[in-house]
């Protein structure tokens, strides 16, 4: 049984898809941390369920971060372990989270990271692109606008790019790719570690046909090649 946690604040890494994707270290810090921050309290009580976990959950989402820093602080300073979680992967990244962990720092307390499911690096990994260095941008612009000059910033990049997408929008950003750059190199992961997971590659203009007549679902990951890719990319 693991001992009792440092006071402060414990980052956890929790699967972004299959629930078996989580560390031991991980499942043995929210076991015993006296508090488990996460952004939906159902959500993560699944997954806290299906690891046999029962600490207390408590919200801690964009919409009350501000109000929830303070009380974390101070439970924090009287000696408690505070464990921060997101509905999936790695808390603060494209996630509620980076105020806590800014104050905390600022307030001289403790803060660790306990590693684990990266949809970002899961993707770049098995994408078939040049992994570094690499840029990630995190969500896309909703705006069609601004999508399409962080789109093209990602066109000029000596190095691969990467996004969060949404399905309903995916069509739309590989035209504007397509318009841009048809023959540039893209993949779409989509559905990370789930049953239908997918890796589609190709160039701009080739996934552009796939996904106007297969519309997209799920939780997608695009990846954009370099400007100047390496020679050993052939594919």
């Amino acid at each position: 049984m693991p001992g009792r946690l440092q006071a402060g604040l414990h980052l956890v890494a929790t699967p972004i898809g299959n629930m078996r994707d989580i560390t031991l270290r991980a499942i043995d810090t929210l076991k015993t941390a006296d508090l488990v921050a996460c952004e939906d309290t159902r959500h993560s009580g699944m997954l806290l369920k299906h690891h046999g976990i029962h600490s207390r959950l408590i919200s801690l989402n964009e919409h009350n971060e501000a109000v929830r820093i303070p009380q974390l602080l101070d439970h924090m300073r009287q000696g408690g372990s505070v464990a921060l979680i997101s509905d999936a992967g790695m808390p603060t990244v494209s996630d509620p989270g980076q105020r806590l962990v800014g104050a905390t720092v600022a307030a001289g307390l403790h803060v660790e990271g306990i590693p684990g499911a990266s949809a970002v690096l899961t993707a770049l990994a098995a994408s078939g692109l040049p992994t570094t260095p690499f840029y990630f941008g995190g969500f896309l612009p909703h705006k069609k606008g601004a999508r399409t000059t962080e789109l093209d910033a990602a066109l000029q990049r000596d190095c691969t790019s990467v996004f969060f997408e949404s399905p309903y929008r995916l069509v739309d950003t590989l035209a504007i790719l397509a318009g841009a750059a048809p023959e540039r190199r893209v993949v779409v992961a989509r559905e990370l570690t789930k049953k239908f997971e997918e890796f589609r590659r190709g160039t701009a203009s080739i996934l552009l046909s796939h996904f106007q007549t297969k519309a997209p679902k799920g939780e997608i990951t695009l990846l954009i090649s370099p400007s100047d890719p390496p020679k050993w990319l052939v594919w």
